[in-house]
């Protein structure tokens, strides 16, 4: 790899190649690239991805360059294999629009997981970035930083896949959700946002269900994996005794199924909501 960014490099004087003398990590390395970039705006291509259109730069800068308000723009993206075939799509939604950043954060929030999409697909001004990734998570390192840049302003999406995310076993993604990063990074990020007036209409009922979502999960992986016991039970014990604990999963399983009926009728209202920025 560093020989190919090399050769590049030699040819062309834009194209500046930095190599780590030691391995800083994930997150050193995007922070190291966010410090070392002289641009206006952020965008990364991991070694992994594609981009999918050669319009795909031109159309994201048009957004965050006509609209001070924007903070973030994404796109849709195909999901390929190892061999570059596609085998789907993610799509934060069905057509172009512009929401809330508030709304976004939300809408994560209730669906658990990052529908905004990967570094790859995704740009933002240097300037709203420039305190850098959180190294405190392992996982959801992107999100946090989204939810940071959607404090400050507004969501653009564009519907086209315009990138194209890889999807393989030995990738970070796959072992950090092996080793349950996941659901620590969840627990991390609602201690830091679900106190905010960013996430205004989760009630604190909805908040207590998020959290106990996540522990409920994190206590049915450890009984299945001797290893990450001992980590769950020092984990859950932060937030319940362990009788409380047993009582929060018992009204967990009753209250579960209400919350996924809940969530469906939330995600029809989400897609004919009119947002404004």
């Amino acid at each position: 790899t560093v020989g190919i960014a090399r050769s590049a490099a030699d040819r062309d004087r834009r194209i500046r190649l930095l190599v780590n003398e030691s391995n800083v990590g994930m997150v050193g390395n995007w922070n190291r690239c966010l410090v070392e970039s002289r641009g206006e705006f952020i965008k990364y291509l991991f070694s992994d991805d594609l981009l999918a259109s050669p319009d795909t730069l031109r159309r994201m800068v048009d957004v965050l360059e006509h609209d001070a308000s924007i903070a973030l723009v994404a796109s849709a993206r195909t999901i390929i294999d190892e061999q570059s075939v596609v085998r789907g799509s993610r799509s934060f939604d069905r057509s172009d629009r512009v929401f809330p950043g508030g709304a976004v954060i939300k809408r994560c929030f209730e669906e658990q997981r990052n529908l905004v999409g990967e570094p790859s697909v995704v740009l933002f001004r240097k300037e709203a970035a420039k305190r850098g990734f959180d190294p405190r998570y392992r996982q959801l390192v992107d999100l946090e930083m989204w939810f940071h840049l959607l404090e400050q302003g507004a969501f653009t999406f564009l519907a086209e896949p315009l990138c194209s995310f890889r999807v393989h076993e030995n990738q970070e993604t796959e072992r950090n959700n092996r080793r349950l990063n996941h659901i620590h990074d969840f627990l991390l990020l609602y201690e830091e946002y679900l106190s905010r007036t960013a996430p205004a209409g989760l009630s604190a009922l909805h908040r207590r269900y998020l959290i106990d979502a996540q522990l409920h999960q994190l206590w049915k992986r450890s009984r299945r994996d001797p290893v990450l016991r001992d980590e769950a039970r020092l984990t859950i014990s932060r937030y319940y005794p362990p009788w409380e604990f047993l009582l929060h999963r018992a009204l967990y399983k009753l209250i579960n199924p209400l919350y996924k009926i809940k969530r469906l009728v939330s995600r029809n209202l989400w897609r004919r909501a009119e947002y404004v920025s």
